[in-house]
């Protein structure tokens, strides 16, 4: 296994920086999977972004999937890849396959509010914000 340096602080070499974030711990993994909220989000939650989970509704702003949207039905920290439902891709044999789509492709249009966690967290940027 390759070393990963707790110490790194940046550098403008893309080997580099691809080396950092592949060779991260998954602790580390999962805040980059950090999400842009939608505009009247923004608003309400008082937040620009936040982490991705099973069950949000996304818009893809970027890709041949440009403009659809969807529920996200897994997300793959190991990867740093998030399918969405109804987004497949046909392959040569005319299976259909999950398409991975990258987080920072994705827009948050609903957030799933159902675990306490996420929304202690949420509470959290909104008084950061409000100082």
């Amino acid at each position: 296994m390759k070393e990963w340096s707790k110490t790194w602080n940046a550098s403008k070499s893309p080997r580099k920086q691809h080396k950092y974030r592949y060779n991260a711990p998954l602790h580390i993994k999962k805040k980059f999977m950090n999400v842009n909220l939608s505009k009247d989000l923004r608003k309400k939650h008082g937040i620009r972004n936040i982490q991705i989970r099973k069950g949000d509704t996304v818009k893809i702003m970027i890709g041949k999937f440009k403009k659809r949207t969807g529920k996200v039905t897994e997300v793959d920290i190991k990867q740093s890849k998030v399918y969405i439902e109804n987004i497949e891709t046909i392959k040569k044999d005319g299976n259909k396959t999950r398409y991975p789509i990258n987080a920072s492709n994705l827009q948050i249009t609903e957030l799933n509010l159902d675990d306490k966690r996420r929304m202690k967290n949420k509470k959290k940027g909104e008084k950061e914000n409000a100082k």
